[in-house]
């Protein structure tokens, strides 16, 4: 990357990840070049960035926001586009490296349409491998394209796992900080509003990203996602609550060796990673000084307050169409739990009810893929409407 500059295209611009991508980007402009920026339906926010970019392309999902984004854009010479299939066509455009973070499975497609042209792909979207792995890593190979994960712990085992030498790797320990539920009992989780459960104690995230953290499904899917990203059995797969956030994942070798990644909790470092990479870049985050710190805790998961632990891990076993049962599933739990229709331990409940009910379902293609999807969100759409029958 030395001398060169790097075009971009951000998949999920307005969201946490997208925010934080851009403030990189924006730091070094004679650095990068940007191709398309990608939002769903936040169009003040899409443009403002569009214009301190100057993007090529500015893209809305949300099809009826087109008017005022092409509005927000006039005379600026940038293009504006609107729908599902622009949302996928501005991931095909010539761009040298992607950022996908679009929120949940609506991310799949457009990720896969930046794979099968050989990009370099920052991956934020972990649903994409939960709902699609084996599809995904095939496509990846098939064509040539580079995966490099911005999740803090998958960055972090990344950066210390030996891909020439897997077979002397013991086990990958994945960290969590355990959320903001970590020492609250099962009845008082019952309780839970949706702006307690977003309140992360260490993470600034989005409201679903969040919401999975409390409930630690998104420990869940990053196990899922792990097993994908680094081709290691579900029993060499580790997770481990350490509250501070500064271990952000380890690999533990054959030799006894454990290797870890450090850092203060600030996003911008896996993304500055995934986005210089093979290189690294300067980043405005916090350094890590330990003496301050002073101490650093563990303690293991408790898969009874947290049973989206079980759940994912039987999921991940079981195969087939099981994880992109519980994805869809989950999102449209935790949507509806944001919208107050049920609480939050009706959560796990609604996927795991969803998961055992479909679970026989073998995929092989996209279309299977996205028929399974459906039919999930139906069903869970179902069970949630059952909760609130019977609050």
């Amino acid at each position: 990357m030395a001398g060169e500059v790097r075009s971009v295209t951000i998949l999920g611009s307005t969201g946490s990840v997208g925010c934080n991508t851009v403030d990189l980007v924006e730091r070094e402009p004679e650095k990068f070049r940007v191709e398309a920026l990608v939002a769903n339906r936040n169009v003040a926010k899409l443009a403002e960035q569009a214009r301190a970019l100057k993007a090529k392309l500015a893209v809305v999902s949300d099809e009826s926001a087109y008017q005022d984004l092409k509005e927000a854009l006039a005379g600026t010479g940038i293009e504006a586009a609107a729908g599902q299939q622009a949302v996928i066509d501005a991931a095909a455009r010539p761009a040298d490296w992607v950022m996908a973070s679009i929120v949940g499975a609506a991310g799949l497609q457009p990720t896969l349409a930046a794979v099968k042209r050989g990009a370099t792909i920052g991956l934020a979207n972990k649903e994409t491998l939960v709902c699609a792995g084996s599809l995904v890593m095939k496509a990846v190979e098939d064509h040539g394209a580079t995966l490099v994960p911005v999740d803090s712990e998958h960055s972090a085992i990344y950066q210390v796992f030996d891909f020439e030498q897997k077979d002397q790797i013991d086990k990958i320990i994945l960290t969590a900080s355990g959320g903001p539920f970590r020492t609250k009992t099962t009845e008082q989780m019952r309780s839970m509003t949706p702006e307690q459960a977003v309140a992360h104690p260490n993470w600034s995230m989005g409201a679903k990203i969040s919401v999975d953290s409390a409930t630690m499904m998104n420990k869940g899917l990053e196990l899922i996602e792990a097993y994908h990203l680094f081709g290691l059995p579900e029993s060499q797969i580790d997770i481990l609550v350490h509250p501070q956030s500064v271990i952000h994942s380890l690999v533990a070798y054959h030799d006894g060796s454990v290797l870890a990644q450090l850092g203060t909790p600030d996003m911008r470092t896996p993304i500055a990673y995934a986005l210089a990479y093979p290189e690294r870049m300067t980043t405005p985050g916090k350094r890590l000084n330990l003496s301050e710190i002073s101490q650093l805790t563990f303690e293991a998961p408790d898969p009874v307050r947290f049973p989206a632990l079980r759940i994912t891990r039987d999921a991940l076993k079981a195969g087939g169409g099981a994880p992109t049962i519980l994805n869809a599933a989950n999102e449209v739990a935790v949507q509806s739990f944001l919208s107050r229709a049920i609480g939050f331990l009706d959560i796990a409940r609604v996927v795991e009810e969803t998961v055992s009910a479909l679970n026989d379902t073998a995929i092989g293609t996209l279309e299977d893929i996205l028929a399974l999807d459906a039919q999930a969100r139906r069903m869970a759409g179902e069970l949630v409407r059952k909760v609130m029958a019977a609050q």
